[in-house]
């Protein structure tokens, strides 16, 4: 009979190993007084958006302040700074340009005003300086994709612009711009014919145009989607001598893999990001501009089963910044904010949009994914897992993120991450903050609430108070160990003060 037992517990021991979900575990090594590399935090530098018009509403400016107050936000990109109903361009009835430059002035003052600076995507084409006015996208504001109908009008313009900017802003801050020429030309945004012959030649006479007014301005592109074109570009810009100050593209994590790389290989959606900024990265060192700066001017998580709204973004945010660090100096969040049309004003919260904040202004779990990330430190401590980040800051605090990152087409489990730390006190005190089911999550109280269309001010200060972080939780170490519990999609943050 006691050989029985002892089978059965065997078997017992075995199947509770591997299949029960509280005892998948992973063990961190944390030591406090490792050598660190810089942790710059390019994840949160800046954040995209709709179109400028929409920075002239103040739900809008309300978004970026909020963000603003759990992010580094310095800078922030749009698209449609030329379009019509900017009123940058016009042409009396001699056809001589008429330029315009009130709203212009709004737009930027406002960013300026809360504390962001541009980063000027040069777009879109203004109907009367456009070659076929007709051209118009399908995006609900029907921007005009046309080439210029002449290039000494279009060289004109960008004079104009750059010449008003620096007068009103002055050279010292316009030269902390950022001009990025054009958005995705390689699709559907560009109908110049053959397509990237003609863009190269819109960027070369814009990117001359304005260094004419100034060499401090900074210009690049191509802001291709999918991160194609770079290597192109910059064997074009290098033979003819164009100017270029940083190369910029774009790259989702649904974006296909043959869309990305050429390849039909099979890389996960939680990898393909940053497996596109390195092959990018390795496109620039391998060009005659090895030490260009990249910025990936638009990214997100993957977004099936309207997961950009859930707590899965927080982890999925997490793994993404552990990956491509060092590899990129901005990765750009598209977007900061739901208020957004490209397919028409968004008729309720919650239908899956990419930004942070969902209509009315409702933080959901992303905001306060954003937050947490936020507070790691600028140095980086090393670890091999993929499911920490462990950093010091200058004041010598060890802040570590762990997360439990499912797929939205997954059911996942529960999972134990011990942390084991050396060089600090066996019973050091720590703070735990988290975002997960239950913190941080505003989905539950959305539907407990009757999910509104129109959600009141006073709806939405109630959703945004329920589901703000609370206090951090305090505990002690024991023996120099930490054990997580971390349900689907958890996110955590530990901090352990210095010693």
């Amino acid at each position: 009979m006691l050989k029985k037992s002892l089978s059965f517990a065997a078997v017992l021991s075995i199947f509770l190993l591997t299949c029960h979900p509280l005892l998948a575990q992973e063990q961190v090594q944390i030591d406090a007084t490792a050598q660190t590399t810089p942790f710059p935090h390019f994840w949160e530098q800046m954040f995209g958006s709709g179109r400028a018009i929409l920075t002239l509403r103040e739900s809008y400016r309300d978004d970026l302040r909020a963000v603003k107050q759990v992010s580094d936000f310095r800078y922030v990109r749009f698209h449609a700074i030329l379009h019509d109903e900017v009123g940058v361009y016009n042409e009396d009835e001699h056809g001589n340009p008429v330029y315009n430059f009130a709203y212009v002035d709004q737009i930027y003052d406002g960013l300026l005003k809360n504390g962001v600076r541009p980063f000027v995507e040069i777009s879109f084409m203004p109907k009367k300086l456009a070659f076929n006015p007709d051209a118009l996208h399908p995006f609900w504001y029907k921007q005009n994709v046309s080439p210029p109908k002449s290039m000494e009008l279009w060289d004109d313009l960008m004079t104009h612009f750059a010449r008003h900017l620096v007068d009103r802003y002055g050279i010292d801050e316009v030269s902390q711009w950022y001009f990025e020429v054009w958005n995705e030309p390689n699709i559907d945004f560009w109908n110049g014919i053959p397509r990237q012959q003609s863009y190269f030649d819109l960027y070369a006479h814009t990117a001359r145009a304005l260094k004419a007014v100034s060499p401090r301005l900074r210009v690049g592109g191509p802001a291709t989607a999918a991160a194609d074109w770079v290597a192109d570009f910059l064997k074009y810009t290098a033979a003819n001598h164009v100017p270029v100050d940083f190369v910029s593209t774009h790259g989702y994590a649904d974006d296909t893999v043959e869309n990305l790389f050429g390849t039909n290989e099979d890389i996960s959606m939680d990898d393909r990001v940053c497996r596109a900024v390195a092959k990018v990265r390795g496109e620039i060192k391998a060009s005659a501009m090895p030490s260009l700066p990249l910025m990936w001017t638009e990214w997100n998580v993957q977004g099936q089963n309207e997961s950009r709204d859930t707590i899965f973004v927080g982890p999925a945010l997490a793994n993404t910044v552990r990956q491509c660090d060092g590899m990129v100096e901005m990765l750009s969040f598209w977007t900061f904010s739901d208020v957004f049309e490209e397919g028409g004003p968004v008729p309720k919260p919650f239908e899956g949009q990419f930004g942070l904040r969902a209509k009315g202004g409702i933080n959901k779990p992303s905001y306060y994914g954003y937050e947490l990330l936020h507070q790691l430190g600028n140095r980086r401590l090393a670890n091999p897992s993929k499911n920490v980040i462990a950093t010091r800051t200058a004041e010598g605090k060890i802040i570590i993120a762990a997360w439990n990152l499912v797929d939205p087409d997954q059911q996942g489990s529960n999972r134990t991450v011990e942390l084991v730390f050396h060089g600090v006190a066996p019973d050091a005190k720590i703070t735990i903050q988290r975002v997960d089911r239950d913190h941080g999550n505003v989905l539950p109280q959305y539907a407990a609430m009757g999910s509104p269309l129109d959600p009141t001010p006073d709806q939405v200060e109630k959703l945004n108070r329920e589901t703000t972080l609370p206090a951090p939780e305090t505990l002690t170490l024991k023996n120099s160990r930490l054990e997580l519990q971390l349900t689907p999609n958890a996110f955590d943050l530990i901090t352990l003060e210095s010693k």
